[in-house]
């Protein structure tokens, strides 16, 4: 008589999930569903920065999924969309999510394109039957909640009206109060892909993020900003700023309002 096979036990999840969670304020969803993906977004929106400190900081981006985790959970730090989005998409695997990466080109001044692989974005599938959506906690300012991918209809969030839109070549435009953000190509990625998105964005004098310091987060009530020495809050639509005078100040505010424990204050590295 012949045994049945007998079935493995699913793999353990790596101790660094938890870990991640913990980062974020979050619980281990029971299962991979919508309702568990827009909490872990938002939880990660209201945690973890936005910050382009490293490539003043002379610290090496290595976009490699082990080394991103370990840049947001061991070292408590954020990261610009490369790094954000490429952690995040990690986490979501591993809590049952189907995640594919996508590139795309963020519109500039005069609704110009910027370069190929600008940004990195996320389709995410759930196990619930909805979807598939476009999960972001990398583009800044954005969107709180996952937005509907296959939908052309309006989508309502606390931050604003978004629409997806069709573009040429079978891409898709995303439009947030009427405004086109970025255009999303909807090709499947891998993280080494963006690899020369990454380093035109840390070395070239084009690139905003080379020539300026930026560190943001999104609070319960608006959002909190520190752009080089200048600290902006945003409280229920009102616009706050205050000059930061000294070292300790901008120390203070690193640590208070993003919880990045820096020893020196991060200043512009000169290009060339």
């Amino acid at each position: 008589m012949n045994e049945e096979p007998r079935q493995q036990a699913p793999a353990p999840a790596p101790a660094w999930v938890d870990a991640y969670l913990e980062r974020i304020g979050a619980t281990r969803p029971s299962r991979a569903g919508a309702g568990a993906l827009c909490e872990l977004q938002l939880r990660h929106l209201l945690t973890v920065p936005f910050e382009n400190l490293s490539i003043h900081l002379a610290q090496d981006i290595v976009l490699e999924e082990q080394r991103l985790v370990d840049k947001i959970v061991r070292d408590r730090r954020g990261g610009f969309c490369y790094e954000l989005n490429g952690a995040f998409a990690a986490l979501l695997r591993e809590l049952g999510f189907r995640v594919t990466l996508l590139q795309a080109r963020v519109f500039g001044d005069g609704g110009r394109l910027g370069i190929p692989y600008d940004h990195v974005a996320l389709r995410v599938e759930t196990d619930d039957g909805t979807g598939p959506w476009l999960a972001d906690v990398g583009f800044g300012d954005h969107a709180l909640h996952p937005l509907e991918l296959e939908a052309r209809t309006e989508q309502d969030d606390p931050c604003g009206r978004f629409r997806l839109r069709e573009a040429p070549q079978g891409d898709l435009d995303l439009l947030r109060d009427g405004s086109r953000q970025f255009r999303l190509e909807l090709r499947p990625r891998v993280l080494a892909d963006f690899r020369a998105g990454a380093w035109y964005h840390r070395t070239s004098p084009d690139s905003h993020f080379a020539r300026s310091l930026i560190c943001s987060r999104r609070t319960e009530d608006g959002r909190v900003t520190l752009r080089g020495r200048t600290l902006i809050t945003t409280v229920r639509g009102e616009r706050h700023e205050t000059e930061l005078d000294d070292d300790a100040e901008v120390l203070a505010a690193y640590r208070d309002h993003f919880g990045l424990a820096l020893t020196r204050p991060p200043t512009v590295r000169p290009r060339g």
